[in-house]
């Protein structure tokens, strides 16, 4: 017997609904509490971090991590919408991927992962 994936991710919201609209609108995440949303196999990282580090932001209990197809793409869709993308040379790493962050609309970091 064991885990074979993640079966949600639930977190609180000072508006739930716009939240949602949020991540289907700019993400194509079927989100919300009547929603399921299909996903792609692939890897995922399920890793504790210290409680001191800096990779995101310290007033958030975690970051949400998305794989992507065509990295480029979407963050020109996402900034063409208003939303600040960033990138940074040294997230990437040659053989595991390139990456971007930006913010959802309550805050959480968001890293996009191709």
């Amino acid at each position: 017997m064991s885990v074979t994936g993640i079966g949600g991710i639930f977190f609180r919201s000072r508006d739930p609904e716009t939240r949602a609209a949020w991540y289907r609108e700019h993400l194509g995440i079927e989100a919300g509490s009547e929603s399921i949303w299909q996903q792609q196999e692939g890897p995922t990282i399920f890793a504790p971090f210290p409680a001191d580090s800096d990779y995101f932001s310290a007033d958030q209990p975690f970051m949400l991590n998305l794989r992507v197809t065509d990295l480029d793409a979407l963050v020109l869709s996402l900034e063409a919408a208003g939303i600040v993308v960033e990138r940074r040379e040294e997230w990437d790493a040659a053989g595991f991927g390139r990456f971007a962050r930006l913010h959802d609309p309550e805050g959480l970091p968001i890293e996009l992962w191709e």
